[in-house]
């Protein structure tokens, strides 16, 4: 399973929010690019930047922020946030993102997002399945659509998506554990079926994540990723356990 860091930005800075709340933004450090270097110390390989001011304004914002990090680390970065068209896409793709992550738009206009899939294909974008109570929220999570979460992941794995991040907004930044359960319905429920196999999703769970014990949980459970952010900018994970799980896994 893959262990990826979260850097969410706000002002082109380090911060984290609870539940989602841009009133509760803690500025954690004022360069991103410090903490990347950071992680890339210990061994990790990949990161999830998220352009939280992208989200709020409907547009890519903090791209600088992106090429900062993609030029001076080697780390592969998956980036999100307010990514609505294909300049947009053009943009992160030329900042140095290795893959996007959409998740309003594949609500808001499926059409752009299916065509994002067939220009870029499935290693390139991500789904961004974030749920509270089981719908689908979009728009930097300032809203929550009609959308049941299981029928519109299956509906994009049916159309090609391969990744999925999946974000219980409720346990988002609060330290208080993942959603061990929606995982497990999501993984057992959810299949990428073709012609000549039927395979699991890759599936990156995020959000609440607040111990070291709770990584191999997901592993085992068939999750391809965990995002880790907060815990690990409260020292709830160390980057040393971190570093050990990723050599020894």
């Amino acid at each position: 399973m893959r262990i990826i860091p979260a850097i969410d930005i706000i002002n082109g800075k380090c911060v984290r929010l609870s539940k989602g709340d841009y009133s509760t933004q803690i500025i954690y450090n004022e360069n991103p690019l410090e903490v990347a270097k950071m992680f890339e110390a210990h061994g990790i390989k990949h990161l999830h930047l998220v352009d939280l001011d992208g989200a709020k304004a409907s547009h890519i914002v903090n791209h600088k922020v992106l090429e900062s990090i993609a030029s001076g680390t080697n780390l592969r970065i998956d980036f999100g946030g307010g990514l609505k068209s294909d300049e947009d896409l053009r943009i992160a793709f030329e900042s140095g993102a290795n893959q996007i992550t959409g998740g309003s738009i594949a609500v808001k206009n499926p059409a752009i997002f299916k065509s994002w899939l067939q220009k870029f294909g499935a290693d390139k974008i991500i789904l961004g399945a974030d749920a509270h109570n089981e719908k689908v929220a979009v728009s930097g999570w300032l809203e929550e659509s009609e959308e049941e979460l299981l029928p519109f992941i299956q509906n994009y794995v049916n159309e090609g998506v391969s990744y999925v991040i999946c974000t219980d907004i409720s346990k988002d930044g609060m330290l208080q554990g993942p959603s061990f359960d929606l995982y497990q319905k999501i993984l057992s429920q959810t299949n990428n079926v073709t012609s000549s196999a039927v395979e699991k999703i890759k599936l990156i769970a995020s959000g609440g994540i607040s111990t070291f014990d709770e990584l191999p949980k997901l592993a085992e459970m068939g999750c391809e990723g965990t995002i880790v952010g907060k815990a690990i900018y409260e020292h709830k994970i160390s980057m040393k356990q971190l570093e050990n799980y990723i050599l020894n896994n």
